[in-house]
């Protein structure tokens, strides 16, 4: 009844076809998003077919006897088809940890998808990695305000916004990302935290011209100058905020603020959810940061990393045999 396919092209269209219409996919898995870095990445993505019916997608990819679940992306894990239950989601668990160990794959590492970004509940992949031989790895704490729940912003965050309304600020939605990425983004992280951003302004622009409806631009400016941007990331019920910085000079007006303030307000009634992204990397976590998405209305909304030893198919309740 179930068979398991390593991803070639020749999938591409079914792929992309089912992460659109999964209950837990977005657009960080269709195959033009995942393989803009792919000479970075070796690609062991795997497709499930029940009856030769498409039911579950992992994007992956390999680094000698292990795979991750992928390294090149923010979350991942089994994308499902919809109306597909636990007991057949464990199935399929055991399923692809066999052919994983029939593969000279020894481990799998799993980074969970936000619930905020599931399109309908899809738990099931957390609560079989909780009741079985998984190993817990870390929990980021993921900052994001839920439209569908009260939310609050801070009285003084929200005094400086109406202050500034009439401050001549001009937002605007141009995807100038050359100008954000060289003058704002770029500076910013090198003197702060001496880093670069994930992506290379090429990498950026491109995945705008292949995600122009996704993938979006804001700049503030004051004067004809950029103060700050926010590079927004959306997905069927979510927008992320992938990048925002601001220069000294808009820092000490406050623009990055009201910008972030303009968005949430904007996407209110247009999404489920507004995600600011995390503020530690498992065992630390940035008190400034974190104190400062909260005063924009943010939660935490946990995400979870996870190992599994493919032999621990056995573990299943047997369910292959």
């Amino acid at each position: 009844m179930y068979s398991i396919a390593q991803y070639t092209p020749t999938y591409y269209t079914q792929w992309n076809d089912f992460v659109a219409n999964s209950k837990n996919g977005t657009f960080l898995f269709h195959r033009d998003y995942m393989e803009y870095h792919s000479d970075r990445f070796t690609d062991f993505s795997l497709l499930v077919f029940e009856k030769n019916k498409l039911v579950a997608v992992l994007p992956a990819n390999r680094v000698g006897g292990v795979v991750y679940s992928h390294q090149g992306l923010t979350y991942g894990g089994i994308v499902l088809t919809k109306n597909y239950g636990y007991e057949k989601v464990k199935y399929l668990y055991a399923l692809l940890l066999k052919f994983l160990q029939e593969n000279q794959i020894r481990l799998i590492y799993i980074k969970s998808i936000p619930s905020i970004y599931h399109k309908t509940p899809s738990f099931e992949s957390e609560l079989l990695l909780n009741y079985n031989d998984a190993r817990f790895e870390k929990r980021l704490m993921n900052l994001a305000i839920d439209y569908t729940k009260e939310y609050i912003i801070s009285k003084s965050k929200i005094k400086h916004f109406k202050r500034l309304a009439t401050s001549g600020f001009r937002i605007e939605a141009d995807n100038n990302f050359d100008v954000f990425w060289n003058k704002v983004l770029i500076p910013r992280l090198k003197s702060r935290y001496d880093v670069k951003p994930v992506h290379t302004l090429e990498e950026i622009k491109l995945l705008h011209r292949r995600f122009p409806e996704n993938i979006i631009q804001y700049n503030i400016y004051h004067e004809n100058s950029i103060m700050a941007g926010i590079t927004l990331f959306i997905t069927d019920n979510v927008v992320k905020s992938q990048y925002g910085a601001t220069t000294e000079t808009g820092e000490k007006l406050r623009a990055l603020d009201y910008l972030f303030i303009t968005l949430i307000k904007y996407f209110s009634d247009k999404k489920n959810a507004f995600d600011m992204g995390t503020v530690n990397d498992g065992e630390s976590y940035n008190s400034g940061l974190l104190k400062q998405k909260e005063e924009l209305g943010c939660s935490i909304f946990p995400q979870d990393f996870y190992s599994v030893t493919t032999d621990s198919y056995k573990l299943l309740d047997n369910v292959l045999i």
